[in-house]
């Protein structure tokens, strides 16, 4: 598909750029201080307080920018917004800018991330004026591949989730992985419509083949060396709920269902741009859950790749049943760890909210690394447990498995109980995400919201001794 936006990059170096100063709230004065006469006149004059989001240009004597100003808030205002930085790139003058104080470390790396994705502007289906370029030229101290990498994927990502489920079905999620093989250079095989039952993925087939357009199975392999890191992306392009129909307002962002997929590919986008040392493999299974007369229905027992039995007592609880097909192909791999991301629950936003990415382990290794991964790169995740005594809900007596254990409690956690199932006995993480901001912050619009990938990006060493 052809992206919405340019691919983020940072200004050539060498480029003339205009000083910008990053200044937090509490240490205006003391920097105030040392500036010019002219300086401390023309900040006074215009009101800046290095609040979150202002943004100052200072002319020179000859009247040229001598520098700029952007406000890094208050220590309380900056725990509640992640890109602090992009909510002043808006407010500067067109222009290319060099940090030149104010931001150091994890910080200046996250805020040169946060200022690069704010150029996103999802305009595939309407015309709307070029923004201005507010270019930065990329400061000492950083990774600069490892952030246009991780801006590239963030891109990708929400073009996919944004694209409308018209133009985001099966086949095109299909060839959004291939244009991702063919820039990479890595294998894809694709199993489609019957073949799935031929070759034994019985669940995707019947999740999928109420609808004209097929399902099918996407398999991506990069890389020859290193330990062997499988991914799996929930395809659900769009979501009718099946027989078990949803309600028009819950039907609105089901375009979102495949957010899990899209996360995964620009995941990979980033581990095959950094030329990161392991095996890996990419398995979306891609559907759409419709209604028609071939429909599978409630009370209808499917028998998984793994022979395992399921019980559906709810068609709109579809995604674990691909999901499981996947995982167990996966497993069957043996890799040394599966990351699993889907849109899977209404019952993990109850528990965390829109912003938080939970997410399942019986590794502490994994735990552990992803626990200190979110807050460094500003990707919170948060752990939820895969509780034991829950297993009992998801076993329904007729068959081996429940898709939809009644009651109503711990929906996420009964959902990631039925994918380990699947995905057992090696190492595993379930991320459950939302994938969409619900109102527009800085750097972050309202639409798609990639969740989760930067987190176990930064993780990966830890988790796979790399």
């Amino acid at each position: 598909m052809t992206p919405s936006s340019m691919t983020p990059q940072f200004a050539a170096a060498g480029s003339a750029a205009i000083p910008l100063h990053v200044i937090e709230t509490e240490a205006l004065a003391d920097w105030l201080t040392g500036q010019a006469d002219h300086v401390r006149r023309w900040v006074d004059a215009n009101g800046f307080t290095a609040a979150r989001g202002q943004a100052l240009l200072i002319p020179g004597q000859d009247g040229a920018p001598e520098m700029a100003l952007a406000g890094y808030a208050d220590a309380a205002q900056r725990a509640r917004h992640r890109h602090v930085l992009a909510g002043a790139v808006q407010t500067l003058p067109a222009g290319t800018y060099a940090i030149a104080s104010g931001l150091e470390g994890q910080a200046l790396a996250n805020e040169c991330f946060g200022w690069l994705i704010s150029s996103y502007n999802f305009s595939r289906y309407r015309d709307t004026p070029t923004p201005e370029a507010r270019a930065l030229i990329a400061p000492s101290g950083i990774d600069t591949a490892r952030i246009e990498a991780l801006a590239a994927a963030e891109c990708l990502t929400r073009d996919l989730i944004n694209t409308p489920s018209s133009d985001m079905g099966p086949a095109e999620l299909e060839g959004a992985a291939r244009a991702l093989a063919r820039e990479f250079d890595a294998e894809i095989t694709v199993i489609e419509g019957d073949a799935l039952l031929e070759q034994n993925f019985p669940m995707i087939h019947a999740v999928g083949r109420a609808s004209p357009r097929a399902p099918r199975l996407i398999d991506l392999h990069w890389g020859d060396t290193g330990p062997k890191l499988t991914l799996v992306g929930k395809g659900v392009c769009f979501d009718t709920g099946g027989l078990d129909l949803k309600p028009a307002a819950s039907m609105a962002l089901m375009k979102k269902d495949m957010g899990g997929a899209a996360t995964v590919l620009g995941l990979a986008r980033s581990i095959m741009a950094l030329g990161l040392p392991l095996q890996l493999r990419v398995l979306i299974p891609a559907v759409e859950n419709a209604v028609a007369g071939n429909a599978f229905r409630p009370g209808d027992i499917l028998t998984s790749r793994k022979g395992l039995t399921v019980e559906i007592n709810n068609t709109d609880a579809e995604g674990r049943l691909v999901l499981a097909d996947a995982l167990a192909l996966a497993a069957e791999g043996r890799p040394d760890l599966i990351v699993s991301m889907a849109t899977l629950t209404g019952a993990a936003r109850v528990a965390v909210g829109a912003d938080i990415a939970p997410f399942f382990t019986d590794d502490e290794i994994a735990a552990g690394a992803l626990a200190q991964a979110g807050p460094a790169v500003a990707d919170p995740v948060w752990r939820l447990p895969f509780h034991e005594p829950y297993e009992l809900k998801i076993e329904p007596g007729i068959a081996d498995l429940d898709n939809a254990p009644g009651g109503g409690f711990g929906g996420a956690i009964t959902a990631a109980l039925f994918l380990r199932r699947f995905a057992g006995p090696g190492r595993y993480v379930h991320f459950d995400i939302y994938a969409w901001s619900q109102a527009s912050t800085p750097a972050r619009p309202k639409g798609a919201l990639v969740q989760g990938a930067r987190a176990v990006l930064d993780a990966l060493p830890a988790m796979l001794s790399l």
